[in-house]
């Protein structure tokens, strides 16, 4: 049987319709899980302290790395990788850099502001039973990468995108997260044997916690609060706004 210009046309088009079978519907999300999605935003802290010592499962550790993998990315570089740290000895050695870091952050404050900063606890490194160090490769991709021909930073953002999936993930599974940021580069890429040209994105620590604040820890125990939305939201262009 014949088969109608119209047809014959369309059936042409090989690659748009290879694209068309993994349509699905972009309907929105029930009320109630539109409601998790949004409690798991709204509810999510950065853990300092309150870890607990028992190991995570490993099959909830992999939920949330797929959780993680599922991030966008530009260009779909994927450029993160993911070193998993449980060894108490290896924790103990990037907790000596952070400290030697924290020393250092520590002498930058002055006065109320640095007596302060002491009073912060910062013991997730030793405390939760894993690590995750969450790197960006530079090079993953070629040389050249769509969406990233004009600005290389990119990828840095496409990590740090992951980094959120899997923090959001983890609040959903009931587990505690919490960012490190104090240390100098190159000496954690030295005890976890990086390549130069990958970069550290995030320091994760990562365990159970039997309770959060209800609001973040920074904000309750007085360092800064939540600047208000309205604020820092423009229309059709920058707008002066006070100091903050």
């Amino acid at each position: 049987m014949p088969i109608p210009d119209d047809t014959a046309d369309t059936m042409t088009s090989t690659p748009t319709n290879m694209s068309d079978h993994h349509m699905v519907s972009a309907g929105a999300f029930s009320e109630d899980e539109r409601r998790a999605v949004y409690r798991a935003i709204e509810t999510r802290r950065d853990v300092r302290d309150q870890f607990r010592s028992d190991p995570l499962p490993d099959d909830l550790v992999r939920r949330l790395l797929e959780a993680a993998h599922s991030a966008p990315s530009v260009g779909f570089m994927q450029p993160w990788n993911f070193i998993l740290i449980r060894q108490p000895e290896t924790r103990e050695r990037v907790w000596q850099a952070f400290h030697q870091a924290n020393e250092e952050a520590c002498s930058m404050f002055e006065g109320d502001r640095r007596a302060q900063y002491q009073r912060l606890k910062l013991e997730g490194i030793r405390k939760a039973p894993l690590s995750i160090c969450i790197t960006c490769d530079t090079k993953r991709g070629g040389p050249v990468v769509l969406g990233r021909t004009h600005n290389p930073a990119t990828d840095v953002y496409s990590t740090v995108c992951a980094v959120q999936n899997l923090w959001l993930a983890a609040r959903a599974e009931g587990v505690g997260v919490g960012w490190v940021s104090i240390f100098h580069e190159d000496a954690i890429k030295s005890i976890l044997g990086i390549p130069e040209h990958v970069k550290i994105v995030a320091w994760l620590c990562i365990g159970y916690v039997d309770e959060l604040y209800d609001m973040p820890e920074l904000a309750v125990k007085g360092w800064r609060e939540r600047l208000p939305l309205d604020k820092l939201v423009f229309e059709e262009g920058w707008q002066d706004c006070d100091d903050m």
